[in-house]
């Protein structure tokens, strides 16, 4: 069974400068899940301080509609206190496999992250022992500041998470830069630490090669794939290039291929409309373009 990850609410308006009310992201998620996504990444608790976008994370959760498993970014303890505050059961954590990454956007070491999220999640454990966690690892190939990222690096930084007690870790391709031999070659050393259901994939398409990833990932067995409905969020290290994978995209491929996902394209491809319309953008997924042009020609 493929498992899809919506991570458009979040991280695909994060770094978006224009506000979105928080009753246009709630109907966003409405559309998404009415399109058969069942896995939203709703919001952050991050402080609105650093991400304005996200401040709405104590009005937005309690209006979520009913029947998606819904996850939320957690950045730090304060972060966490403000979720477990709202009930939230199901977290995110992020670190990554460059220390000069983690500088720059968490102002710690790679191990100190690694130190402060093993705290949040023992905290979490214990306040919510049904809960489940999710961990990132950012710049999993290749990091902006550092270069290309060694395999195994990235791998122990995912095993520290796994020892945390993380329920699942998804290894990203943050700018966008992989292909897929080098996608191969981390998901087999990923095996040998934990079975196919511990891991998920972050793919960027800033370079078109998102989907050829994805690929090679299912051909190893790999079954979860975070995406962003219409493409959105970008690369904010490479200004006016693509960012997350297209869901869009990434169900075309799926159901080509004879992967069922339970999700409605057509719908799908409108489900954006209104918040890329808010931000000024265009579609950016190839697929759903193709769909609102044969629906323009009908």
């Amino acid at each position: 069974m493929i498992r899809i990850v919506e991570v458009g609410p979040r991280d695909g308006l994060q770094n978006e400068g224009t506000p979105i009310p928080t009753s246009e992201k709630l109907a966003f998620i409405e559309r998404l899940y009415r399109a058969g996504l069942r896995e939203i990444e709703a919001t952050s608790f991050v402080s609105p301080k650093w991400v304005p976008q996200l401040g709405d994370a104590e009005s937005l959760w309690p209006g979520l509609p009913e029947g998606p498993l819904y996850s939320a970014l957690v950045p730090n303890a304060k972060g966490l206190e403000r979720a477990l505050a709202l009930g939230v059961e199901r977290i995110a954590l992020f670190t990554a496999a460059s220390d000069a990454f983690t500088q720059r956007n968490l102002n710690m070491t790679v191990d100190q992250s690694l130190d402060a999220f093993g705290e949040v999640a023992r905290v979490f454990r214990e306040s919510t022992p049904s809960g489940w966690i999710r961990g990132y690892v950012s710049t999993a190939f290749e990091c902006p500041y550092a270069g290309r990222i060694e395999p195994a690096k990235t791998i122990w930084v995912a095993e520290r998470l796994l020892e945390l007690g993380v329920d699942e870790v998804s290894l990203g391709d943050t700018i966008g830069v992989a292909a897929p031999g080098e996608v191969r070659a981390l998901a087999k050393l990923a095996l040998v630490v934990a079975p196919l259901e511990k891991w998920a994939w972050h793919f960027h398409d800033t370079r078109g090669t998102a989907i050829a990833n994805v690929s090679a990932a299912l051909d190893l067995g790999f079954r979860a794939f975070d995406s962003s409905a219409g493409g959105l969020g970008g690369c904010p290290y490479a200004p006016g290039a693509g960012g997350n994978v297209a869901t869009e995209d990434l169900v075309y491929f799926l159901e080509r291929s004879g992967m069922p996902t339970g999700v409605d394209l057509e719908s799908l491809a409108q489900a954006s409309l209104p918040i890329l319309s808010l931000l000024g953008s265009a579609p950016r997924s190839k697929a759903q373009m193709a769909v609102l042009a044969t629906r323009s020609t009908q």
